[in-house]
């Protein structure tokens, strides 16, 4: 076990799901398992999101971004060393199957792919969850979906991404936080660099595919100056992107944990600074956050991009009507 427990003392629900999988592959410091899922659709309590449930393939994500504020999610699962978040990762179990079902019962309401782990992640090219469950949605109509990735492995699933978007609403956002190659290595360590992220706003773009930017989180003082945000969304212009977004940096304690100690090796001068915005509060406001605000309005305008995805209505939204004896 990873911790072990006080006489006495059980593991219950995901935690016990999680000491319970089955290994399903190893490699140099990441382990992959296989976790048992009791749904697939998640709702969303925050009223400010524009969607109504989520879905997440994997549980941990291998990319290993230094401000990644999800790494909480595994401790639920007993894991409070946020490091385990990037070396355990967890393959949904009969993802397309648990899903089929949920959609029987919830007929409604908009749904988000890679809210808190990256659905296009490493694990994806091996167990192809993310892929199994857009064949689900490939097969159905009438819902509005979305997707969130740093990766230019969504290109694999192009083909099921054109068909889902002409029998549903469906927006891919990609996400990119700076054009500085080596900068992002630092930052997300184990992403794609962000030039075969924009190739792949061209592909899905040059799809059909309604495609955006978005440059989160926006960092002070690494990523969120007037010249990365402008190079951004000029870059996402060009790519053929319909909308362009970005929001601050929000860092919970769990990536405190990680992103400041990444500060004071890479960014010793920029540590102290941050732990004196951050240690109070997880969220910036105020005039910053203001200032970010409209540097993303100015650079979204200055390239004629759109702030959010628009409507549309899919050419096979409706079912064929059915054709009568003489009709």
């Amino acid at each position: 076990m990873l911790f072990p427990l006080e006489q006495g003392e059980k593991l219950v629900g995901i935690a016990r799901l999680a000491q319970q999988s089955k290994l399903l592959r190893a490699k140099t410091e990441v382990e992959y398992l296989e976790l048992p899922s009791r749904g697939i659709l998640n709702r969303c309590s925050n009223p400010r999101m524009p969607f109504t449930w989520t879905i997440n393939p994997y549980r941990g994500c291998e990319f290993g971004c230094k401000y990644c504020y999800a790494r909480y999610t595994h401790e639920f699962m007993g894991m409070e060393d946020g490091q385990l978040f990037e070396q355990k990762i967890y393959a949904k179990q009969d993802a397309a199957r648990t899903l089929r079902s949920e959609l029987r019962r919830h007929t409604e309401g908009s749904i988000a792919i890679g809210t808190s782990t990256d659905p296009y992640q490493p694990a994806e090219r091996r167990f192809e969850v993310t892929r199994s469950i857009l064949e689900v949605f490939a097969a159905g109509r009438g819902r509005t979906i979305s997707i969130t990735t740093k990766s230019d492995l969504v290109v694999r699933d192009i083909d099921l991404l054109d068909i889902i978007r002409r029998r549903n609403v469906l927006h891919v956002n990609i996400t990119v936080t700076t054009r500085d190659a080596e900068l992002a290595r630092k930052l997300e360590p184990r992403a794609p660099r962000p030039d075969l992220r924009l190739e792949a706003v061209r592909r899905l773009a040059g799809q059909g595919i309604s495609v955006g930017v978005f440059a989160n989180p926006v960092m002070p003082m690494l990523t969120d100056s007037l010249e990365n945000l402008d190079a951004l969304a000029k870059a996402a212009e060009e790519a053929g992107a319909h909308y362009f977004g970005g929001g601050t940096l929000f860092l919970m304690p769990c990536a405190q944990a990680q992103f400041f100690p990444f500060l004071e090796t890479e960014f010793p001068a920029l540590a102290r600074r941050y732990r004196d915005r951050y240690s109070q509060q997880p969220y910036l406001r105020g005039e910053y956050a203001k200032m970010i605000r409209e540097r993303v309005e100015q650079v979204r305008a200055n390239h004629h991009l759109g702030a959010s995805p628009q409507p549309y209505q899919p050419e096979e939204w409706f079912p064929e009507p059915q054709r009568t004896l003489f009709g």
